[in-house]
C-alpha cells in the first residue's frame, strides 16, 4: 500500500508528499469568476459569456496540471476536472 501512496502522491521533484497546492492564476480566476456568477447571476449573453468564462479559467487550471502534475493525483485530477469542463460546456452551449 505504501508504494502506491508513494507512486500516486509523491512529488517527482521534491520527494514530498502532494495532495493540493496553493492555488495558481488560472485557478484564481475560476474563483472570482464563479463567486461574480452566483452573485450577480445574470441572464441572456452575458451570464453565457460569463459562464464561458467561468469554464475556460477552469480548463486552463486542468490543462496545466495534467501537463505539468507533480505527480499522478495531480494529473488525475486535472484530467477528470477537464472532462467536467468539456461535459459542463457541452450542456451549457449545447
Amino acid at each position: 500500500m505504501r508504494r502506491v501512496i508513494d507512486w500516486l502522491f509523491r512529488d517527482r521533484t521534491t520527494g514530498a508528499i502532494t495532495i493540493g497546492q496553493w492555488p495558481n492564476p488560472p485557478l484564481w480566476a475560476f474563483v472570482v469568476l464563479s463567486l461574480v456568477e452566483w452573485i450577480v447571476a445574470p441572464g441572456g449573453l452575458a451570464g453565457l459569456v460569463l459562464r464561458i468564462l467561468v469554464l475556460a479559467a477552469l480548463a486552463i487550471w486542468a490543462i496545466d496540471e495534467v501537463a505539468r502534475g507533480v505527480n499522478p493525483w495531480r494529473r488525475g485530477l486535472g484530467g477528470a476536472v477537464l472532462a467536467g469542463v468539456v461535459w459542463n460546456l457541452a450542456q451549457t452551449v449545447g
